[in-house]
C-alpha cells in the first residue's frame, strides 16, 4: 500500500498531509480488525498521541483568539471541539468511515459509521501525522480538522453561551455591548418571556422563551447569526 494508491490518496489529499503507507495503514486499523487478523497492532496508541496533541492544539488557539475570554469559556469551548461527538462530525465531513479498516462484526453493525470509531480513528491520524511529519504539521491539521466547527455558530455557539459569542463580535467590531430588553406575556403559570437585544445602531434580534434567560440565549442566537451571515458575504 502505498500513498499514491486511489484507495487512500483522496483522504491524503484532504487532509492535506502525507503518511507513511505502514503509518497511515496503522492509523485506519480498528481493533476488530486486528483480532480477527491473528492480533496485530491497532490504532489505539496513535490514537493516545493524538488526543493529546489535539488537545493541546486547540487549546492553545483558543487562548491566543480569545484574549478575553475567561478560563471557564475557555474550557467549555476546547471540550466542544475536541468531544468525541465534534470528532465524529468532522469524520463524517471527510468521508472517513469508508476507510477504516473494521472486522466483519463491526461492518455488519454499522461500524463506518460508529460515532466512537470514527472519532478515535481522527485521533489516530493526529498522532501519525505527528510521528511522521512533526508538531507543526500536526497542529496544522488539527487546525484545518476544526475549521468548520468554528465558524458555524450554530454548531459551536450552540453548544456553548450565545450571549458570551454575541458580545465578542461586539467587542470585535466595535458596536459596544448588547443592550437586552424583555418582556412577558401570558398568566403565571405559562408565562411567555420575549427578548430583543440590539447591537449597535443598526441590528435588534429577538427571541422567545419560558424565562427570561432562555428569552435572551435566543435573541443572542438570531444576532450572532445575523452578524456571521453579513460577515460571510
Amino acid at each position: 500500500m502505498t500513498n499514491s494508491d486511489p484507495e487512500r490518496s483522496p483522504l491524503l489529499a484532504t487532509l492535506g498531509v502525507q503518511i507513511e503507507p505502514t503509518l497511515l495503514e496503522l492509523a485506519l486499523t480498528h481493533r476488530s480488525f486486528a483480532y480477527e487478523n491473528g492480533g496485530i497492532p491497532t490504532n489505539e496508541r496513535l490514537e493516545f498521541l493524538g488526543d493529546s496533541i489535539l488537545g493541546q492544539a486547540v487549546a492553545v488557539m483558543l487562548y491566543r483568539s480569545n484574549p478575553l475570554v475567561d478560563e471557564g469559556v475557555l474550557s467549555k469551548r476546547r471540550a466542544s471541539l475536541v468531544s468525541s461527538a465534534a470528532l465524529a462530525d468532522i469524520a463524517r465531513g471527510i468521508d472517513l468511515g469508508q476507510y477504516l479498516r473494521l472486522g466483519r462484526g463491526e461492518l455488519l453493525t454499522g461500524g463506518r459509521d460508529n460515532s466512537s470509531i470514527l472519532a478515535d480513528t481522527v485521533e489516530a491520524l493526529i498522532g501519525a501525522v505527528y510521528l511522521d511529519s512533526g508538531g507543526d504539521a500536526a497542529t496544522a491539521l488539527v487546525l484545518r480538522l476544526i475549521a468548520p466547527l468554528l465558524a458555524d455558530p450554530n454548531r459551536f455557539g450552540g453548544s456553548l453561551d450565545f450571549k458570551t459569542s454575541l458580545q465578542e463580535l461586539a467587542a470585535r467590531r466595535g458596536t459596544g455591548a448588547p443592550a437586552y430588553t424583555v418582556t412577558e406575556t401570558g398568566p403565571d403559570h405559562a408565562k411567555v418571556f420575549i427578548a430583543a437585544v440590539a447591537v449597535g445602531a443598526d441590528l435588534v434580534a429577538r427571541g422567545e422563551g419560558t424565562s427570561k434567560k432562555f428569552a435572551e440565549m435566543a435573541a443572542a442566537r438570531s444576532a450572532v447569526e445575523q452578524l456571521t451571515a453579513r460577515r460571510s458575504r
